[in-house]
């Protein structure tokens, strides 16, 4: 499966143009879809030096290698369009994903990575 994954919010917490705490068990979960053999595209706002921070820290800290960064490599073979295709869309910001909120860590839900393990495995 192709799976677009945001950062700030869903891989880390909000602090941009910061990188933020990582968010609980994040590292874990995307780790395992990257064993899985399923592709992971970074689909992120930050551009940039922040992005390339962020891509950093996927290699470093996530340690897996993307498959695309904002984009999906294979897909102007059949398409203009500018948005990253994926089959699957990892996102704070998107409508039913699951989020959890602790004031102890931040002041912005974020995704709830235990959550997401239980829904794809």
């Amino acid at each position: 499966m192709i799976i677009a994954i945001d950062f700030d919010g869903t891989v880390v917490e909000h602090e941009y143009p910061d990188i933020g705490a990582q968010v609980p068990h994040a590292r874990r979960v995307i780790k395992r879809l990257a064993e899985r053999n399923h592709k992971l595209i970074l689909y992120t706002m930050r551009s940039g030096d922040e992005l390339n921070d962020a891509v950093r820290y996927i290699k470093t800290v996530i340690e897996i290698d993307l498959y695309g960064v904002n984009a999906n490599p294979q897909q102007s073979e059949w398409t203009d369009s500018p948005k990253a295709y994926g089959q699957l869309y990892i996102d704070d910001a998107a409508l039913g994903a699951p989020l959890k909120v602790d004031k102890e860590l931040s002041d912005r839900p974020f995704i709830d990575w235990e959550q997401v393990k239980n829904i794809l495995y």
